[in-house]
């Protein structure tokens, strides 16, 4: 037994000695197919809490951060599911419960806290937020702000299936051309003047028709995995490709920099920098942290990471709500220094994630998959390799 495995149970046996960490040992930190995946999904958190919570105020972020997860995403449900996938009743039952037990408990907790601080009883606000299809309909209040991107990957999850049959029966461009030609079909709908789907930018900026080519640039490189690990392992020598994905995404930022100085801003630009351009580099990017051996992808590996990045959901959808009801109130009332409150309010927040991950999010999933016997291999790889949290 190797010194990496000695320590992982030392530590294991540690946390079981202390009764509240317990949780921690049966995670497996560590243990996960693609470390640094998993990783990749705590600092695109973070940069998302900032854009919310900026340390300036009005700093915000010019770049489609979501980008990064709907491509991690992609990859994550084709290398899971592809080879099994089946448009039969049993196998789409485990499926859409297996997606469900990943992402509803934590959005139905934290929105039922929401509705009570925010006093919004208005029923069709309630019906389109709780039935997740609030991201379809302009104009909808968003009782939880970020959870609009929900809506976007629960349209990925539902059409997956169909995507990945296709791909397994012709090839990707397949897949991609009906996604094209379903984004043509919702910008035609959002030319007739209804609230769903509202206009085409409300398309491109926040549904799965308009983010499409972001979740398809993972399922490319799911592909590409998958064909590459039946003949070979993945790791491979050298640093470009995770310093070419880095350049990539570097010179869009300063692309989008440039798209905001100008006025009035040119919407095409960031349309096409931020939906078409972006997922090209964060594809190379994953590509890099999976086969090479860099600094990068030993960081993001790392077991303090990978806590993170499981507890991200429960980060993702919880951040807003400490910001707008707790930290933005103490900051006005008690003229804290802004700095000091935002890098507070980030860690408390994590802090707070972990512990809803741990004792709520994680034993409710499992819980959930064990009621419906959805937790076997017909479905796809074991969770514990793949914890979804996007």
């Amino acid at each position: 037994m190797n010194a990496t495995s000695n320590a992982r149970q030392r530590a294991v046996s540690a946390y079981r000695r202390v009764g509240f960490l317990r949780p921690l040992a049966n995670l497996a930190l560590g243990s996960e197919k693609y470390p640094p995946l998993t990783g990749v999904r705590a600092v695109g958190a973070s940069i998302v809490f900032f854009d919310h919570f900026p340390v300036w105020p009005d700093a915000h972020l010019t770049l489609n951060v979501m980008a990064f997860f709907y491509a991690l995403s992609g990859f994550l449900i084709v290398r899971i599911y592809y080879e099994k996938a089946q448009l039969r009743f049993n196998w789409l039952t485990k499926y859409f419960v297996n997606r469900f037990a990943r992402i509803y408990p934590v959005y139905f907790l934290l929105l039922t806290v929401a509705v009570g601080l925010q006093r919004e009883w208005h029923p069709g606000v309630l019906l389109k937020n709780y039935t997740l299809t609030h991201g379809l309909f302009y104009g909808t209040k968003f009782i939880i702000q970020p959870s609009w991107s929900l809506t976007v990957e629960e349209c990925f999850y539902g059409l997956a299936p169909l995507f990945m049959l296709l791909a397994r029966r012709w090839n990707f461009l397949v897949p991609f051309a009906l996604g094209c030609c379903m984004l043509a079909v919702a910008l035609a709908i959002s030319t007739l003047g209804h609230s769903f789907l509202g206009s085409p930018l409300f398309v491109f900026s926040t549904t799965f028709f308009g983010h499409f080519v972001e979740f398809f640039a993972g399922v490319y490189l799911a592909l590409a995995v998958i064909r590459l690990e039946k003949i070979a392992p993945i790791n491979t020598t050298g640093t470009w490709r995770t310093a070419g994905g880095l350049v990539g995404v570097t010179l869009l930022v300063f692309a989008m920099v440039l798209v905001y100085r100008q006025t009035p801003l040119n919407l095409r630009a960031i349309v096409l920098i931020n939906n078409f351009l972006l997922p090209v580099p964060v594809a190379l990017l994953y590509w890099g942290l999976l086969r090479e051996n860099t600094m990068v992808a030993r960081f993001l590996a790392s077991r303090t990471m990978g806590l993170l990045g499981r507890s991200s959901y429960s980060f993702y959808v919880l951040h807003a709500l400490v910001i707008d009801y707790a930290s933005v109130p103490l900051l006005a009332a008690l003229s804290l220094n802004r700095a000091f409150c935002v890098m507070t309010t980030l860690v408390v927040t994590w802090l707070l994630s972990v512990l809803l991950f741990l004792y709520y999010e994680e034993p409710i999933n499992l819980r959930i998959r064990r009621r419906f016997r959805s937790k076997d291999r017909s479905v796809g790889l074991q969770a514990t390799l793949f914890p979804l949290n996007t």
